[in-house]
């Protein structure tokens, strides 16, 4: 890919900008969509776990919200990590 950018007549420096820019994004995206795709299944499962014993929906719930927020954790740090590389 920086031989493809510096052929397109980029510096060299820049071309190493572009990718870092290319490799943030893709990063990011992955993130996102990896948070999205746990967070749909911790909802479908505690629906189903609460479905199956009612009497014990306070402590799914409260496990479905501990993993949840643990999940948004992970995906926070990637947008940070995203955005140092667009920085620097």
């Amino acid at each position: 890919m920086l031989l493809l950018l510096q052929d397109a007549g980029l510096s060299p420096a820049a071309a190493l900008n572009q990718n870092a820019l290319l490799g943030a994004g893709i990063g990011l995206g992955l993130a996102i969509i990896g948070a999205g795709l746990g967070i749909g299944r911790i909802g479908g499962q505690a629906v189903e776990a609460i479905a199956r014993q009612p009497e014990a929906s306070a402590d799914i719930r409260g496990a479905m919200i501990l993993t949840a927020a643990l999940i948004e954790g992970a995906t926070l740090a990637a947008l940070v990590f995203a955005l140092l590389f667009k920085i620097l």
